[in-house]
Formats: C-alpha cells, sequence, structure tokens
C-alpha cells in the first residue's frame, strides 16, 4: 500500500490538487496525495511542479514508485529537476509543508491519448502484448507473433475506432475476480499489481477489456490522430508497432 492518496486513478483529468509534503528522501518528494502518475506499466511518469505557499516552485522532472517492503511502505516519489537542491534543504525542517501539485497537462494528455490508443491495437492485433511504452513523443506495444502486420490497415483500424466515439471507463474487480477469468490479461511482461486486494479494469465499451492502472481519455474520439509509424519485426515471435501523432504536439 502506498503513503500517497493517488487521485489520479479515478479522475486521469485533475490537473493540480492541494497536498502536503511528508518526507524528503534521497530520491525525492513524497506527498499525502497527488495528481501526478509514477512510471509503471510502460507509461512514462508525470513531469510538473509543486508550488509553495509563499510562490516558490520546486519543478518535478520525474514521478516514479519505489517499492516497499516489510517494515517500509511503497512511496511515490516526485523527483526533482537538477539544480534545486537547496531550496529542498530549507523546506525540510518545515514538513509536513503545504504544497499545490501540478502536472504538465500537455505531457499527460499525449500519455492519455497515447495509451488508449494502445488499448485499440490491442483490440486489432489479437496476440499477447510482450512489452510497451508510453511516452508524449510515441507509444509502442511488442506482440508475440510471427505473423506479418500491416502498417496501413492497423492506422486505418485505429482511425474507425477513434471515430466511433466509444466510450472509456475504468471498475475495480477483486484479485480472486481475477483470478478466475486469466484470459482478461493480454500482457506477457507487465502484470496487473497485486497485493492491495483489487485490481483496476480498463474498459473500451464493446472493443477491450483488460486489467491497466494507467491514464486515458473518456472517449476514443479524444485518442484524435493516431497513426502507425513503423513496424519491425525484433525477433522471430516478435513484431513491434509504434503510434506517433499524425500531427505533432
Amino acid at each position: 500500500m502506498s503513503t500517497t492518496e493517488e487521485l489520479f486513478r479515478e479522475d486521469a483529468t485533475l490537473a493540480h490538487c492541494d497536498a502536503r509534503v511528508i518526507e524528503i528522501v534521497p530520491e525525492g518528494l513524497v506527498l499525502d496525495r497527488t495528481v501526478f502518475y509514477p512510471q509503471g506499466g510502460g507509461q512514462a511518469g508525470d513531469a510538473g511542479r509543486l508550488r509553495l505557499a509563499d510562490g516558490r516552485e520546486i519543478v518535478i522532472a520525474d514521478t516514479r514508485k519505489l517499492r516497499g517492503d516489510e517494515t517500509t511502505p511503497a512511496r511515490h516519489v516526485h523527483v526533482p529537476a537538477a539544480g534545486q537542491e537547496a531550496l529542498l534543504a530549507g523546506i525540510a525542517p518545515s514538513l509536513p509543508l503545504e504544497v499545490t501539485a501540478e502536472i504538465d497537462l500537455a505531457r499527460r494528455r499525449a500519455h492519455m491519448r497515447f495509451h488508449t490508443a494502445t488499448h485499440l491495437l490491442c483490440a486489432l492485433v489479437p496476440h499477447p502484448v510482450d512489452g510497451c511504452s508510453i511516452t508524449a513523443g510515441y507509444a509502442r506495444l511488442d506482440f508475440h507473433t510471427a505473423e506479418p502486420l500491416d502498417k496501413e490497415a492497423l492506422t486505418t483500424g485505429i482511425a474507425r475506432l477513434v471515430a466511433e466515439s466509444r466510450a472509456v471507463s475504468h471498475r475495480w474487480i477483486t484479485d480472486a475476480e481475477l483470478d478466475a477469468n486469466p484470459q482478461l490479461v493480454r500482457s506477457m511482461s507487465v502484470q496487473p499489481p497485486r497485493g492491495t486486494g483489487r485490481v483496476r479494469l480498463l474498459e473500451i465499451d464493446g472493443v477491450d477489456l483488460q486489467p491497466c492502472g494507467g491514464t486515458h481519455v473518456a472517449n476514443t474520439a479524444e485518442v484524435g490522430d493516431v497513426v502507425v509509424t513503423k513496424i519491425e519485426k525484433k525477433s522471430a515471435m516478435t513484431r513491434r508497432v509504434v503510434l506517433g501523432f499524425a500531427t505533432p504536439v
């Protein structure tokens, strides 16, 4: 269980929130609640800033999650950009410290569009996923298959699902329910997180249903002009599909 309330799990559109810095660790700052998504499940972490009451800002370059153990809970860490050591040392004696946490919304929006697009791609390619990466500049999925994939056909398929304006939503199921429905898991390389007793399911109405903790748009129409930019044969049983925006953001 994380020490941080993860507001983005229920509402990926939240751009900022009031929070408290409760701890500073070597890797960065720990808040009691946050809108920052930590790197995981193939999706890059959020960047942004923490605004202090006196107007100063701590620039956040990345967000990571540190694993916990029997004595230390998992930590949701906001990684500061370089050159802010004096500022961090100055605020340390004042913890807990009130801040406003604010994400880089353009970066988040790109992550949301690409992540939902990868789920559309999963619906078009009926093979297990053996690796993924979702960034603000591109996304990729590695499929476990020896079959050739058609770049134009996949681009056309994504455009069709985007134009159909399918609703995107999430719900929670128990670990036991997931165990009873193993077909829901499409990924070979990233397994749904366990330990909290529940698993988050991402559903694209009539198109895709699988465990996912990432951030997504609310409707496929919001994915916009995402195209397949490249298909690579990475091995005898791996085909990599790379996605990009038709118009750079």
